[in-house]
């Protein structure tokens, strides 16, 4: 009895004491009353913060940071000087604050800067230089635990540069990637304006292309489409119609990564725009439906509404290749005309010229892999594995691919064919259970197994000469620069 009079007394002890309250947190109205050009009103909020500090809120304090020109040097600008052209409706890339004097600005602007990192720094015991880079790579090794209003806090930040940026973070919104990895572009929404059914011309009307210039060509139910590099580069989105088949055509020119997707889901036909906004230095579109956030390499929402209705977009093949290669093999082919209504300087090698010539990147990402440089080209596909199972990222650079233009391997349990023109051209086919090895053939359109029998190599297919029902179906893949790859899918299969 004794025992018994023993435990209930501490059951009885156990329940009464307090439960452990939850951690105070610290209103988003706080930090934004950090900025104040009031001292005073700065002052008290920052003490406020202080007070129920955590670590987990410095990406608070960097993203309002980020948004202010730094007292020593210009902004961070992200897109080459020019880009926006007539189209950035807000004037959202322009800097703001007072006069250059000596080349430093001297505004309350980059005051309120300094005010905002001497705060981290004492509450963290962190220093790193004013250009953020060291604060934003120390903030992306910490444990992901955000504050709760994160979410409705990036939309209210966000809306200083654009209010339509503020429909994309609603009070309590869902999300499947770290908020504090998200980024501004340097744009408005659509402050890099999608071609929206772009007119296209014959290739003999295509005369402002020449044979070397490079393009994106797709082939949907028979019909061909090229899209020059020189004009998506500016555009970076393409709501198209190919084949009967509605397109959304995305251009990530930061990772180098074209990929034309099927626009319908669920039977509903989506329209997307630019949303001026990264992660990991790849674009994030939107719907315009439900204003979610869609990752452009993966092609589904990572941000918003639809992140809980585990919807993605279908991905269509597509070739980077030559103007010259792409009108031999498919004369019949249109191309997006240069009058595309937009104000823009279309000659080849023009858009994002100083971008493309260096390794260096516009935007910081959490994690680089050193095997290759930046921007390294590689063939990018994700293989679905045989029965369950996520998709294996594989990663081909494209200099192993120019000296084995043959080239088998295995990913995900499936058996895969890559073959590559005189032009770089790549095409990944699935071999399936068809237990052949090609080893070439008299031309690229062309390959020969090892029993000496012909195959044909077509948009579609690798399709056996003799018997035309032995098809190896293509897979959708798209070269990428190496570090945006990398940057999305770190546990890639690397082939070099």
């Amino acid at each position: 009895m004794r025992g018994w009079t023993t435990a209930l007394a501490f059951l009885l002890t156990l329940s009464s004491t307090p439960a452990a309250q939850p951690r105070p947190v610290p209103s988003i109205d706080l930090f934004f009353a950090a900025t104040a050009a009031d001292d005073r009103v700065a002052r008290e909020a920052l003490d406020q913060i202080a007070s129920q500090w955590n670590d987990s809120y410095a990406p608070l304090i960097i993203d309002l940071a980020r948004q202010l020109r730094p007292a020593a040097r210009r902004q961070e600008s992200a897109l080459p000087s020019g880009s926006l052209g007539d189209d950035d409706p807000t004037g959202a890339a322009e800097a703001r604050g007072g006069p250059d004097v000596g080349g430093a600005p001297i505004s309350r602007e980059s005051i309120i800067r300094s005010r905002l990192l001497r705060f981290l720094e004492r509450h963290t015991g962190k220093r790193f230089d004013d250009s953020l880079n060291g604060w934003r790579e120390w903030m992306w090794t910490l444990p992901y635990d955000p504050h709760p209003d994160y979410g409705e806090f990036k939309g209210r930040a966000y809306a200083r540069i654009d209010p339509r940026m503020q429909a994309f973070f609603p009070r309590g919104v869902q999300s499947i990637i770290r908020l504090d990895e998200i980024d501004w572009g340097g744009v408005a929404v659509n402050g890099i304006p999608p071609l929206v059914y772009p007119r296209v011309v014959s290739a003999a009307d295509a005369r402002y292309l020449r044979d070397g210039n490079l393009v994106f060509g797709v082939v949907v139910n028979g019909e061909a489409r090229a899209y020059p590099k020189r004009i998506l580069a500016w555009h970076e989105l393409a709501t198209d119609r190919v084949g009967n088949v509605e397109l959304t055509v995305v251009y990530c020119t930061l990772c180098g990564t074209v990929i034309p997707y099927e626009s319908t889901v669920a039977g509903k036909v989506l329209r997307f725009g630019t949303s001026g906004l990264l992660y990991r230095s790849n674009k994030l579109m939107f719907d315009e439906t439900t204003a979610s956030l869609w990752s452009a390499l993966e092609g589904k929402p990572v941000v918003g509404p639809l992140v809980a209705m585990d919807v993605a977009l279908t991905p269509r093949e597509v070739v980077t290749t030559t103007w010259g290669e792409w009108r031999t093999l498919h004369p019949d082919t249109t191309v997006l005309s240069d009058d595309t209504g937009h104000t823009r300087d279309y000659r080849e090698g023009a858009a994002y010229r100083d971008y493309f010539r260096t390794d260096d990147l516009y935007f910081r990402v959490s994690q680089v892999d050193k095997r290759l440089k930046n921007k390294e080209e590689v063939l990018t596909v994700r293989v679905k594995p045989r029965g369950f199972g996520d998709p294996q990222a594989v990663a081909i650079t494209a200099s192993f691919l120019r000296k084995n233009r043959v080239f088998h391997f295995d990913a995900g349990g499936r058996r895969l064919l890559v073959v590559t023109s005189a032009q770089g051209a790549n095409r990944v086919y699935d071999v399936g259970d068809h237990a052949v090895v090609f080893q070439g053939g008299d031309s690229d359109l062309r390959l020969t197994d090892a029993r000496g029998n012909s195959w044909r190599v077509t948009e579609e297919a690798v399709i056996d000469e003799r018997e035309a029902s032995r098809r190896l179906p293509r897979l959708a893949a798209a070269r990428a620069f190496w570090f945006g790859w990398y940057a999305q899918f770190p546990d890639t299969m690397l082939i070099r």
